[in-house]
């Protein structure tokens, strides 16, 4: 199984599909399939569909909340969503698989899962792991290509989707979602973490937007429509008033609260995820590169986990036919 999404959080998940649009007449009906609970990751989505900018382009536009069980690489490939959010390294996996998905554009410039530490930690670097335990997903790529690039290894427990321990244990390292986590553990009583980042380490996924390849092959204009509403969606949220993403946001999950929308949105902000770290800016909103697709696949070859060599090239995972 591919994981259904990139990081853990404080909240259990509720992967009740929700319905966030109302039907409408003469319309082109989209189901997006959400990797988690609707928090300001999926700014985009929400801020276009409050702001009726999908409705605009003439979609009708479902979003679906997902959860630790969304898995919406499967989702996809069964044609129970169209369009959905996931990290590029499982729509990698899900492609080598044979499943019909394909990326065709990034929600995050950079893939905010990292690892964290207390700030009184005196761990500063990758290598300063070896032998120490974390906690994280045992299937993300990231540790395999730890071990390997630094000639480490470490105790790995699994993800539990909390973080008491972390709170507890000044000692513990733990996988987490830059722009989640931090929020629950200051509320715990704890400093805010600090991190390691999976990019310092040269491993540099995005989170991304991926569609059914044949659907999307089926109905460009459409897909390239949804594609521009939501890149308006993100910018809005951004510099706009988020406002109308974070009460529909509310609407479909009660447990936000506005203290939480308000700093994630702001650890989006900061680390400038949606717009990227380097040389970014609104104009790259959404935009994917196949030269960083092409060495993620490099990666994922050299530590065995996608086989064989040269079965993908980026041309195989990415498109950027449906961006503006």
């Amino acid at each position: 199984m591919f994981a259904a999404c990139s990081r853990s959080s404080n909240e259990k998940a509720d992967s009740t599909p929700t319905n966030t649009a109302p039907a409408a007449d003469n319309t082109f009906p989209v189901v997006v399939q959400l990797d988690w609970i609707p928090e300001p990751e999926h700014g985009g989505f929400f801020q276009a569909q409050a702001r009726g900018w999908f409705a605009e382009a003439g979609l009708d536009v479902r979003i679906d909340q997902g959860g630790a069980n969304a898995f919406p690489m499967q989702k996809l490939a069964t044609n129970q969503a169209n369009i959905a959010q996931a990290d590029s390294t499982n729509v990698i996996l899900a492609i080598a698989e044979g499943l019909p998905v394909v990326n065709i554009g990034a929600v995050f410039q950079n893939d905010p899962s990292v690892l964290m530490l207390h700030a009184e930690n005196p761990i500063s670097s990758f290598a300063e792991l070896d032998g120490k335990t974390i906690m994280a997903r045992p299937e993300w790529a990231f540790l395999p290509y730890l071990r390997k690039k630094y000639d480490i290894d470490f105790n790995l427990i699994p993800q539990n989707f909390q973080v008491a321990n972390f709170i507890a244990d000044r000692n513990f390292i733990q996988q987490g979602f830059y722009i989640a986590e931090p929020f629950y553990i200051e509320q715990g009583g704890a400093q805010k973490p600090k991190f390691l980042y999976a990019w310092d380490a040269g491993f540099d996924a995005y989170t991304v937007i991926c569609a059914n390849k044949d659907w999307a092959a089926r109905h460009p204009e459409q897909v390239r429509a949804f594609m521009a509403a939501y890149i308006r969606g993100w910018e809005d949220y951004l510099y706009g008033d988020p406002t109308p993403a974070h009460e529909l946001m509310k609407q479909v999950n009660p447990r936000n609260t506005d203290a939480f929308l308000d700093y994630s949105r702001q650890m989006i902000i900061d680390e400038k995820l949606v717009i990227g770290r380097i040389g970014g800016g609104v104009e790259q909103i959404g935009r994917v590169s196949a030269e960083r697709f092409d060495v993620q696949i490099q990666q994922l070859e050299d530590l065995g986990i996608l086989r064989p060599a040269g079965k993908l090239s980026a041309d195989d995972v990415v498109t950027t036919r449906y961006l503006p």
